[in-house]
């Protein structure tokens, strides 16, 4: 029975707790698990992240003592700490950029009933002088559907709070609780924080305004495999040289994927794989052009296609990934500048094909 005696209240809370520490584990794990298979299936958002946890039971009571008990005491209404604890069981999303925040908050919602929803954002910009955690709180329960399936049962009816944060977010927040007395502090210390917090944001902005940039160079990168013929049937230029006027760029990230994506359609280049091979490529022939890249690739692709045509058939465990298609193109244009492209014995099978074909012509020579 609800009571004022906070003291009671409080036993019987610890009690609950007790006695259901281990059911609440469980389902936190489920709860987690199913949260973390709902993000994954939708896909559209990079995810850092999924973890859960079960709240402290200290940390509960001094929520509720916090925030509601003085108001039921005042109104001298009976309570259960219990209701009041709608965070028991949280579990966290950590994504990668802040605009994301409300695409995983429109796919849990499609997947949860929905009671309540904090955006700590809007809260902390609402203020002048206000610092502290951004990010989204959704208090859920489970679905409709879910309640039907017998492994639920234990759990079906216990809401939990669902926090997405991105990765700075996240940062600042376990930063943030480091910090003491908050909010009566002397100014020029809450000053400091309130700048840390800015520089925090602005992180968080300067990530996702980078990640657009990157998406646009990508998509304003020169094709240099588009050749259009004139009007007596000539090959021209390729088009981005006649319209940028740079065909003697650097060749950087952004101009090798307009080309290797081009011959490799259906291969995804990982960025930090794509970094690397630029690199090597300059360190190699530095000052490599995105039109000498193009023009290497042409030249000498078909050739190498037929190689590893020959080397699969050879060796059918091996791998012959569009990057060692790549590092076989660079060495039959020109063996001494990229004799590093190739392993010894790699160089060294590919030589011997070669010479049973007969040299390519303008290959040069080792």
């Amino acid at each position: 029975m609800p009571s004022l005696d906070f003291d009671v209240e409080e036993s019987q809370f610890r009690r609950f707790y007790a006695e259901q520490q281990a059911a609440l584990d469980q389902a936190c794990r489920q709860l987690t698990r199913i949260v973390g298979k709902v993000v994954a299936h939708a896909g559209g958002v990079d995810i850092a992240k999924v973890e859960g946890r079960v709240k402290d039971v200290d940390e509960c009571i001094r929520k509720f003592v916090r925030k509601y008990r003085p108001v039921l005491e005042e109104q001298n209404t009976p309570y259960e700490i219990r209701p009041f604890i709608t965070d028991l069981i949280g579990v966290r999303v950590v994504c990668l950029y802040e605009d994301e925040l409300e695409k995983i908050a429109d796919i849990v919602r499609g997947h949860f009933a929905v009671i309540d929803v904090t955006d700590k954002a809007s809260a902390v910009e609402s203020t002048e002088a206000s610092f502290g955690y951004k990010g989204l709180h959704l208090d859920l329960k489970l679905a409709t559907p879910d309640k039907a399936s017998p492994e639920h049962s234990p759990w079906v009816y216990l809401p939990f709070e669902l926090q997405v944060r991105t990765i700075i977010q996240d940062s600042w927040s376990v930063l943030d609780h480091r910090i003491k007395y908050k909010k009566s502090i002397p100014g020029q210390l809450k000053r400091r924080i309130n700048v840390l917090s800015a520089l925090f944001e602005l992180a968080d902005r300067e990530f996702r305004q980078i990640r657009d940039a990157t998406a646009a160079e990508i998509l304003q990168a020169p094709d240099e495999t588009a050749e259009a013929p004139d009007e007596a049937g000539q090959q021209l230029a390729p088009a981005s040289e006649r319209s940028a006027g740079t065909p003697n760029s650097e060749l950087n990230a952004f101009t090798f994927l307009k080309i290797a994506t081009h011959f490799f359609k259906d291969f995804e280049f990982e960025p930090s794989k794509v970094d690397g091979f630029v690199d090597d490529i300059h360190a190699w022939s530095p000052g490599m052009t995105r039109a000498r890249f193009n023009t290497l690739m042409r030249e000498t692709i078909a050739v190498v296609k037929r190689y590893k045509q020959h080397f699969e058939e050879q060796n059918p465990q091996a791998s012959f990934n569009p990057y060692t298609v790549m590092r076989h193109c660079l060495f039959l244009h020109d063996r001494s500048v990229f004799r590093p492209a190739l392993r010894n014995s790699a160089r060294e099978a590919f030589s011997a094909w070669l010479s049973e074909q007969g040299e390519p012509k303008g290959a040069s020579a080792s």
